[in-house]
């Protein structure tokens, strides 16, 4: 690790940013100190603004009603189960057993409720804490792998501290950390994926370097390279992230394109003269390398279902034609169980008061309403005169939303110019966990779905500001730095005006008010 290098104005005087970020990381070992430090603290805020009172309310709130009571049935029997008409209400009174045991039709891979009901066998299924301590976990790890990768792609621990920073004290991120859904669980496999996509790159570009240096020019052909671990380990990854949500897919494609990609631009760097049919061979093996071991992830999920037999189509028939007939029983159910998983998916055109198509997103429309609920005063405890209102709204920090959109085009415009891996490896995380819903105007989506784009648009934003922070566009540095502090300041102010509404305090009814910004937030 480096140390910081005094930077200097165009007249030659460090401005006073300059003169701290010196006295912090100037000496080796305070910067060592600081590379232990940055990380530890942005994790321990994550952590208590995702875990404090977590399990208030103690009720399902939104799709909490499904994946909770299905989370627990699936870690005692295997698979999920169904559950008595009106058995909210039992549930959160703590007569959690009341499963049918019937084998219940979900329209979601295992993985994400294996890990809710890990947290429930921990703390106990009558405990709305249990409930949710898996995803406050998994939300505060998302937020040290946006440091790890940060200062992997900058080696700045200023970078890295503003992006996981931004994304700890996030609205959308501390909502889905604070609540039993699956897209939290998404998000973290996703950007593990792409951490180790990242130390792939390092990896491999090394490699061929040595390798190449070996190898007498000018070279027709480089070397096949099957020693790539970490792309091994990005491909579990993103079979994980599919055993979540089949979202999970479009990762699987993004990281292919991106590894046959930049295997070619490293070709084409080391004077490989036939660098596009040398990267199709590589590429043949990234994809041995990707793929089946994302398949062997995601069938693994699948386990407690499939060597159980009171599963959702899990009959002791084969219901598989064709080819289809010659696989193993269980395999035939399960594939016919992944075409109805598909029709559902593909025609899921319900009506919903919160639905918000994707083209929606990026204005911040209609966030989802996870929670609402009114007391009188005196009522469940209620200390505040006019009434006490209790509200969970999944909006993001506005400002690091729209200044993230605002950082993306910027950093596409900044790639085009450049051609920098590092603004590829971001613009590929956030293409992977976006456009995709483009596709799907007419299906029922939510705004909420965005918590996986949060990481990459806070890594965006971050190249942004430390541009800003240098005196891009006329800019002097001096500006530019302040710029950027009181922005970063706003950001803390705006996130703590809307903690309480992120995680359900009470407040009065006027105070939840003056958060609808919008009148579509309501």
């Amino acid at each position: 690790m480096s140390t910081a290098v005094p930077t200097l104005h165009p007249d030659g005087e460090r401005t006073r940013l300059d003169r701290w970020r010196d006295a912090l990381l100037g000496d080796p070992r305070r910067l060592r100190l600081w590379g232990w430090l940055a990380p530890a603290i942005v994790t321990i805020v994550a952590a208590v603004l995702r875990l404090f009172d977590v399990g208030t309310p103690h009720a399902l709130v939104f799709d909490e009603t499904y994946y909770v009571k299905d989370s627990w049935s699936q870690w005692v029997l295997g698979y999920p189960s169904t559950w008595p008409e009106n058995a909210d209400a039992s549930f959160t009174t703590g007569d959690t057993d009341i499963f049918t045991g019937v084998g219940s039709y979900v329209v979601h891979p295992p993985l994400g409720r294996i890990l809710i009901g890990a947290g429930m066998a921990l703390l106990g299924p009558d405990s709305a804490t249990g409930w949710r301590l898996s995803a406050a976990l998994f939300g505060t790890a998302t937020v040290l792998l946006v440091y790890v990768i940060a200062h992997h792609l900058t080696r700045s621990i200023p970078f890295a501290t503003v992006a996981s920073g931004l994304i700890a004290i996030d609205g959308v991120s501390i909502v889905l950390s604070r609540t039993a859904l699956l897209d939290v669980f998404l998000t973290f496999f996703v950007v593990l994926t792409f951490w180790f996509a990242l130390l792939d790159h390092k990896r491999t570009g090394d490699r061929l370097d040595a390798a190449m240096d070996e190898l007498p020019g000018p070279n027709t052909w480089g070397p096949l390279l099957w020693d790539r671990p970490w792309l091994l380990a990005a491909g579990a990854a993103a079979g994980a992230a599919t055993a979540v949500k089949w979202s999970g897919l479009y990762l699987i494609a993004a990281i292919g394109i991106y590894v046959v990609v930049t295997d070619a631009l490293a070709r084409r760097r080391v004077g490989i003269v036939q660098w596009p049919m040398d990267a199709v061979r590589q590429g043949l093996i990234s994809f041995v390398l990707i793929v089946p071991v994302s398949i062997v992830v995601y069938l693994t999920s699948w386990s407690g279902w499939l060597f159980t037999t009171g599963g959702y189509m899990r009959g002791s028939e084969g219901m598989g034609t064709g080819l289809l007939a010659f696989l193993p029983v269980p395999l035939q159910n399960l594939w016919a169980y992944h075409q109805s998983m598909y029709g559902f998916h593909v025609g899921l055109v319900t009506p919903h008061s919160y639905a918000s198509p994707a083209w929606q997103w990026p204005l911040l429309i209609r966030p989802t309403s996870m929670y609402w609920h009114q007391d009188d005063f005196g009522v469940n405890g209620c200390a505040l005169p006019n009434g006490c209102t209790e509200a969970i709204a999944s909006n993001a920090n506005p400002l690091i939303w729209w200044a993230g959109i605002a950082a993306s085009v910027y950093l596409l415009v900044r790639f085009v110019m450049v051609r920098d891996w590092r603004f590829a490896l971001v613009l590929t995380g956030l293409a992977c966990t976006y456009l995709p819903w483009l596709l799907y105007p007419e299906r029922t989506i939510f705004q909420f779905y965005t918590v996986a784009m949060v990481p990459f648009l806070v890594l965006a934003l971050a190249f942004a500001l430390q541009d800003v922070g240098r005196g891009v566009g006329g800019l002097s540095r001096a500006t530019g730095q302040v710029i950027v502090a009181v922005f970063l300041v706003v950001c803390v102010a705006i996130s703590a005006f809307w903690y309480p509404v992120w995680a359900g305090l009470p407040v009065s009814y006027e105070f939840w008010r003056l958060h609808n910004w919008l009148p579509s937030w309501i």
